[in-house]
């Protein structure tokens, strides 16, 4: 079954040379010229994954994103210019799972939406006759067969990589990963994702947990080194 893709950018080049490549590869697209358009279209037909432009016209891919999350745990891929570093920092800390940096490859965009998408699907398994992808570290409790995470019973909404990069740190509380060993286990050895990246997930994960409770403290960062979850 072809799998969905959101495309939304003004730049009408970019729409026409992605959509080709993405359509050779065996994905259904759908395109939008700006982020109001774009944001209509999402919520009316959800696809897959979203691609989506930072910089557009009547609503840029800021605030797309941010209304998205607001329902969605949609993956989301940034397409930014090279010159817009804080623009890829916020994009991360608001929820998106990857960002390209303009001018990119066909080729690398298609790895990375490959990538997103098999850690989508390996989420939304169905379930199996035992417990084996249930994880509980005391208030926490990780279910793969419905991509759940609770914290003191409390449902706390991740995405596809949030959800990636806390259950590498919970499997093993007190043992230290560093950034490119998370990047590895959230992403695949094949995606160059840099170090920024990760920070900008734990963050977010941090807040979210934060939300539903301000004394979450479980995530340690180790400065130099990584993150571990803390033994309780």
């Amino acid at each position: 079954m072809s799998q969905n893709i959101a495309l939304v950018d003004d730049d009408r080049n970019i729409i026409a040379s992605v959509s080709m490549s993405l359509e050779a590869e065996g994905f259904e697209i759908k395109t939008y010229n700006d982020g109001e358009e774009g944001l209509k279209g999402i919520t009316d037909n959800p696809p897959d994954l979203v691609v989506l432009d930072i910089k557009m016209p009547r609503m840029d891919g800021m605030e797309v994103l941010s209304k998205l999350r607001e329902t969605s745990n949609l993956p989301v891929i940034f397409l930014t210019s090279k010159d817009d570093e804080v623009d890829e920092v916020i994009g991360l800390r608001m929820g998106a799972d990857d960002y390209i940096t303009k001018p990119f490859s066909q080729r690398l965009l298609i790895e990375r939406i490959r990538a997103l998408l098999r850690r989508q699907q390996l989420q939304n398994t169905e379930p199996k006759a035992n417990s084996e992808e249930m994880i509980e570290r005391d208030d926490l409790l990780l279910d793969d067969s419905r991509h759940l995470c609770t914290w003191k019973g409390d449902k706390v909404n991740l995405t596809v990589t949030e959800y990636l990069l806390l259950k590498a740190l919970a499997m093993r509380p007190g043992h230290v990963k560093n950034r490119d060993q998370l990047i590895d286990l959230a992403y695949g050895e094949n995606i160059y994702v840099d170090d920024r990246t990760i920070d900008s997930h734990i963050k977010r994960v941090r807040k979210k947990f934060k939300a539903v409770d301000t004394d979450f403290n479980q995530i340690e960062t180790l400065y130099g080194i990584g993150y571990r979850y803390k033994e309780q």
